[in-house]
Formats: C-alpha cells, sequence, structure tokens
C-alpha cells in the first residue's frame, strides 16, 4: 500500500495519537475539536494527494527545503499556522504539532511496514518534504499574521489618547506610549527605566502597592489616582493594571491603562455638592445636615462624649423681606451664613434648613458655659448691622440648645428638641438661648 492510501486509511488512529500529544500544549488545551482534529486531517489529507502528484527532483529538492512554488489557493498550512498565531499558540507550540504529527504518521506506517525499502522509502522520504513543507507555509502566515498584529498594536497605542505603558516586575517602565510621553512631559528615553518613585508622583507608594498585588495574585486592578503633572494634563485619574503572562504562565510584566477624568470627576463633585449644600448660602442644606448629625451621633455614642445641637431663627427676617424685597433677604441670609461660620470651628456644621432656620453642630465643647459662649458669640455677631446696598439692616436671633445623650439620644429626637427650645426662647423675646430640660419639657430653662 502506498503511504498516501495508507494515511487516508488510517488517519483516525493516526489522529488520536496525535490529540494525545496535541492535548499537552497549553493553549490547545480549551480548544474543542474542530480547532485541533479538524486542522490535522485536513492538512493529512492535503499531503496524501501531494504524495499521489508526481514531482521531479528539483521540486523536491526545494520542497524539502519549503521552498516549493506557491499556488494561488491558500493552503492548510497556512490556515493553520493563521489560526495558531491567532489563538495565541507560540512558535514552538505550532511547530511542536507538525513533529508529533509527523511521528504519529511515522510510527504506524513504519509497523505497517517494518522493512523500509523502495517505493515505501520514496514515499516516506517525499512525506518528510511535505511536513516541512507545511512547517514552513504555515510559519511564514504565522510571522505574516504577528507582523501585522503587531503593526495595527502599535498604530493603536501611537493612536490612543490614552497613557498606555508598561512596567516589569519592580515597577520599572519598559514601555511608554505617546501618550503618557506627553502627560508626563518628559522624552520616552526620560521614562524607560524609571519608577514611579523615580519621577516623584505623588500616588507611588499606592500604585507600587496594587502593582505588587496583581504580579502577584495574576489578577486585574482598577483604581484612581490624583496627580499634576508637569504637562497640565487633568489632575484625576483611572487606571487599569492587567498581569502580562509568559508561556509557562508566570508573570513577567504589567500593563497600564490610565485615563483622565478630571472633567468628569469635578461634574459628579458639582452635582453632589449641589444636592447636599443650599445653593443660596453654600452651606450644607437639611440633607446634608441629618447625615452629618446622624454620623456625629454615632461618634459620640462610641467615644462616651456630649454633643451640642443648636437651631437658630432669624427675629424680623419676614419684615425684611416683605419691605425690602427678596433679593435684600437672600443676600442678608448669605450674610448671616458668613457671620455663623465665623462664630464656630471649622470641624463644627453650620447648615440652613430653610427659610430664615439654621442650625449649628457643637463637637467640641464639653461644658455648657462653652456652649453658652459661643451662643452669645453668635448673637453678637448678628447684632452688628448688616450693610446691603443703600440698606443698614439689623435682626436678633433665637437659639435653642439640645445635648445629646442627657436631652435626646437620636438624632431625630435631638433636632425635635432643639427646635422645641428655640420656640420658648422666641417666645422670650428676641436674642435669647434657651437649653431644652428633660426635666420639664414644657418648660424649659432660659439662660
Amino acid at each position: 500500500m502506498r503511504l498516501a492510501a495508507f494515511i487516508r486509511a488510517e488517519i483516525e488512529p493516526i489522529l488520536r495519537d496525535w490529540e494525545a500529544f496535541s492535548k499537552t500544549l497549553f493553549h490547545a488545551q480549551n480548544m474543542d475539536k474542530s480547532g485541533l482534529r479538524d486542522h490535522a486531517r485536513e492538512m493529512l489529507l492535503e499531503i496524501a494527494t501531494d504524495l499521489d502528484s508526481h514531482q521531479d527532483d528539483s521540486e523536491q529538492a526545494a520542497k524539502s527545503k519549503g521552498c516549493a512554488p506557491k499556488g494561488d489557493e491558500e493552503t492548510w498550512a497556512e490556515v493553520h499556522g493563521e489560526d495558531r498565531q491567532n489563538s495565541g499558540f507560540s512558535v514552538v507550540e505550532t511547530v511542536s504539532e507538525f513533529r508529533a504529527l509527523r511521528a504519529s504518521v511515522v510510527s504506524h506506517w513504519s509497523k505497517a511496514q517494518p522493512t523500509l525499502a523502495g517505493q515505501s522509502l520514496e514515499d516516506l522520504t517525499r512525506f518528510h518534504e511535505a511536513i516541512d513543507q507545511a512547517v514552513a507555509e504555515s510559519l511564514e502566515q504565522y510571522a505574516a499574521v504577528k507582523e501585522m498584529e503587531t503593526r495595527l498594536f502599535g498604530a493603536i497605542l501611537l493612536a490612543s489618547p490614552d497613557p498606555i505603558y508598561v512596567l516589569d516586575l519592580e515597577g520599572r517602565f519598559i514601555y511608554a506610549n505617546k501618550a503618557t510621553a506627553d502627560l508626563f512631559a518628559l522624552e520616552p528615553k526620560a521614562i524607560i527605566g524609571k519608577t514611579t518613585f523615580d519621577l516623584g508622583f505623588s500616588f507611588a507608594s499606592d500604585f507600587q502597592r496594587n502593582l505588587d498585588k496583581v504580579i502577584a495574585e495574576q489578577s486585574t486592578y482598577r483604581g484612581k489616582f490624583v496627580q499634576s503633572f508637569a504637562s497640565g494634563q487633568g489632575e484625576r485619574f483611572e487606571y487599569v493594571l492587567a498581569p502580562v503572562l509568559d508561556e509557562q504562565q508566570e508573570t513577567e510584566a504589567t500593563v497600564c491603562i490610565s485615563r483622565d477624568i478630571t472633567e468628569q470627576a469635578l461634574a459628579e463633585e458639582e452635582i453632589w455638592h449641589n444636592a447636599h449644600h443650599d445653593l443660596l448660602t453654600g452651606l450644607p442644606n437639611r440633607r446634608l445636615f441629618l447625615d452629618r448629625l446622624e454620623q456625629e451621633v454615632k461618634h459620640a455614642k462610641r467615644r462616651s462624649l456630649p454633643l451640642y445641637l443648636l437651631f437658630m431663627d432669624l427675629d424680623g427676617f419676614k419684615e425684611v423681606n416683605d419691605s425690602l424685597g427678596h433679593e435684600v433677604g437672600d443676600r442678608l441670609l448669605a450674610d448671616v451664613a458668613e457671620r455663623l461660620t465665623g462664630c464656630v470651628r471649622e470641624n463644627d456644621t453650620v447648615a440652613r434648613l430653610g427659610g430664615d432656620e439654621f442650625t449649628v453642630i457643637l463637637t467640641g465643647a464639653e461644658q455648657r458655659n462653652d456652649v453658652e459662649f459661643i451662643a452669645q458669640t453668635i448673637i453678637g455677631a448678628l447684632a452688628l448691622p448688616f450693610y446691603i446696598g443703600q440698606q443698614c439692616i439689623q435682626i436678633s436671633i433665637s437659639i435653642g440648645i439640645s445635648l445629646y445623650p442627657e436631652a435626646a439620644s437620636t438624632p431625630e429626637t435631638l433636632l425635635e428638641t432643639a427646635d422645641r427650645a428655640m420656640y420658648k426662647a422666641k417666645k422670650a423675646g428676641s436674642n435669647q438661648i434657651c437649653f431644652y430640660s428633660t426635666f420639664d419639657s414644657t418648660d424649659t430653662s432660659l439662660a
């Protein structure tokens, strides 16, 4: 039997042996049957057809060197090379498939033909030549696709507006695209070989810690950093770190893609600020005030600390608003907010709940006398004339004060008792201070 006919007849046993070997290749382990056996089957059948064709000595010599003339149609060896490159196979893995295919055919043929001579030996020689030609065609196509992929990838990196760079296992830059160089305002040669520490970036410690985690765990990490670069491009960035694995699935480098999100971040912060602050005075609004009050109550509970809440209402504001107009009234509220802020510490919270109602969360005062002093300071500050345009305006204020945990144990009751104390103060006249008393909630003590 001629070798061509033998290959066609024994193709299934040959492929089973070959498939057993192919499963040892890393990139072949997750491929389906069509991705493995069908390629090998078509190549064997093509080789069998080649063995049946007539070839002179010069054609055989050229084929043994992988230099046979090409036809117009793509061969299965070329299809194989392109497929393997696209599937992530290495050159060694791609060539190994041909070596295993050669070994499988030779093993089965040798068992069927114990003595190789004459036509059998000639067939085997031509088979080796056909395999050599297939290897050459496959690798040539593999290289062509790889080269094109490299050019395309290089063009993508060059055109990408996002900084993309590759770092070695010590965190040193081994590649940086044009967007990276433009962002850093450095020539590529000034970046390569340096770390983020060497470049003096403020986010270097966090970045290196995340980089080490990606390398150790072979995981992807998404993060953010803030940095003002010499180029003046942005200051808020998000980035993705991903490991680069070698053929043994060991981490050999890390790629990082970063993106300028300054405009987005500022827009989000503005939206959040507008949702949580009074647009007229810039003070925290009711929503933010209640959130901070809840947090401060939790903090006071954990630390066993007192917490005072001042609830304030302007006396005579309605008359100013009605007689001088809403524009003057709005200016007055803004000026009141500024004076209130100047009467307390930076870590205390001054808020406008609406209308002419204001609150202050005092986190540092531990004695009633300290709170009374702050309240009197507020009364004194607001008693000074307000000059708005040509108008000289004078107002007064009523202040109700509640204490956590003596007067109230929850944020809601703390606000409610401070409100009740404020109304008690207002009934007593202008510029009055009233502490809520738990002993007689209908007759709170006045200071």
